[in-house]
């Protein structure tokens, strides 16, 4: 079966086209600037790759394109769109409506639409790319939505309730959601199969860590607490946004600079974070190369964020009554040594977790565990693969629609 994953956003569309029966990436692309001007990078197994300028208007115009890029010229590799089985979405946000991936209706497309409050930029970009997509494939193509925040939907009222009025939670539907539950979804699962033990029997604390970053607690395959919270701005310090903060420090700041609410939102989301501390990147490669030059903002970057998971490591052991292992994953969680050593330090004494710098050095750019023999806790570096997991929901759920 061959599946098509989507990842859209308000100006871009991000697709992979995968075969299931081998999970092979057949084809990879991303259309940019739609709206603007536009232009799709388009990649194939076999090595092909061309990049050029295109029209984009719409997302209609995105997705005819994909087609075309995937069903002709050299970098085809199907001959007709009819053997692609399904279509499945990446939604960053499902609310309180959605607890698991489910099958497209003009209904499910409408809740999404509707859910744009809470994140507006990324559930109107989705929902005008489902109705996009069902327009350029047609009806009789199922498609199935994937939703980040599903995972965190088994997080208890203690976990996901703010300190507001009751009343608030109640009309405005502020509470925490959670992001990045299909990477830790997947994460937690794989390092299970890794290890060959039931998912259901673990204690797991999982560290997605990139541009965006969030850490969860899964206990027994079941999130009960994460990082990011009413937006994908609380948590640990990130590329440009600034993680968790003290409210007033927000409404001091407004008053002593004079921004208004969508200035300081473009301010926290936008220009904090390693950005802002360093005032050199938002990237970790940049702060790893300012670090060995001596650049002190630059290591303070480092031992902010190693500090940062440090405290949530332990503070998830402390909620789940115990701790099995560690997963990093991400792009800086699989590729940045310092990192994962020093949120490790220091934790050997209170939970018996011990990394093996040879190991944290050598599967770096890897996958593996990178904790020494004896220690209490397991370290491991698992890859994510967001893509694969949003095919597997969607075939699942095709699958079933034909028994």
């Amino acid at each position: 079966m061959k599946i098509l994953v989507i990842n859209a956003g308000s100006s871009s569309l991000k697709y992979q086209l995968m075969n299931m029966d081998n999970e092979e990436v057949m084809a990879k692309g991303n259309c940019e600037r739609i709206g603007i001007d536009g232009r799709i990078t388009h990649k194939t197994a076999s090595g092909y790759s061309t990049s050029e300028d295109c029209a984009f208007p719409t997302h209609t115009e995105a997705f005819e394109k994909v087609v075309e890029m995937l069903t002709q010229g050299e970098g085809k590799v199907v001959d007709s769109v009819s053997e692609i089985a399904a279509v499945g979405h990446r939604i960053v946000q499902g609310g309180a409506i959605f607890s698991q991936s489910v099958l497209v209706t003009d209904k499910v497309i409408d809740q999404i639409e509707g859910l744009a409050p809470l994140a507006p930029v990324h559930n109107l970009g989705a929902a005008r790319a489902l109705r996009a997509c069902r327009k350029v494939f047609g009806e009789n193509v199922p498609m199935v939505t994937v939703f980040d925040t599903a995972f965190h939907k088994t997080m208890p009222p203690k976990a996901y309730m703010y300190g507001l009025r009751y009343e608030d939670y109640e009309q405005y539907s502020i509470r925490k959601y959670g992001f990045h539950g299909t990477s830790h979804r997947f994460v937690s699962a794989d390092f299970a199969k890794r290890i060959g033990k039931p998912l259901e029997e673990l204690k797991l604390v999982t560290c997605h860590l990139g541009n965006g970053s969030s850490i969860t607690a899964v206990d027994c395959g079941k999130s009960v607490d994460t990082t990011m919270g009413f937006t994908p701005l609380d948590g640990v310090i990130m590329g440009t946004r600034c993680g968790a903060i003290d409210p007033s420090a927000v409404l001091f700041l407004m008053q002593q600079t004079g921004m208004d609410a969508a200035e300081m939102s473009e301010y926290l989301n936008k220009k904090c974070g390693f950005l802002g501390i360093s005032g050199r990147s938002s990237d970790n490669r940049d702060i790893e190369a300012g670090s060995a030059e001596g650049d002190e903002r630059c290591q303070l970057v480092t031992e902010m964020l190693s500090y940062q998971i440090k405290k949530q490591i332990g503070a998830y052991a402390a909620a789940m009554n115990g701790l099995d292992a560690v997963v990093f994953t991400g792009g800086i969680g699989e590729n940045a040594i310092s990192i994962r050593g020093k949120a490790c330090e220091g934790l050997d004494n209170i939970l018996g977790l011990k990394v093996d710098p040879e190991l944290n050095e050598k599967l770096n750019h890897a996958s593996g565990r990178i904790s020494t023999p004896d220690s209490k806790v397991e370290v491991w570096i698992v890859p994510t693969n967001e893509e694969l997991l949003i095919a597997m929901d969607t075939m699942e759920i095709v699958s079933n629609l034909n028994k």
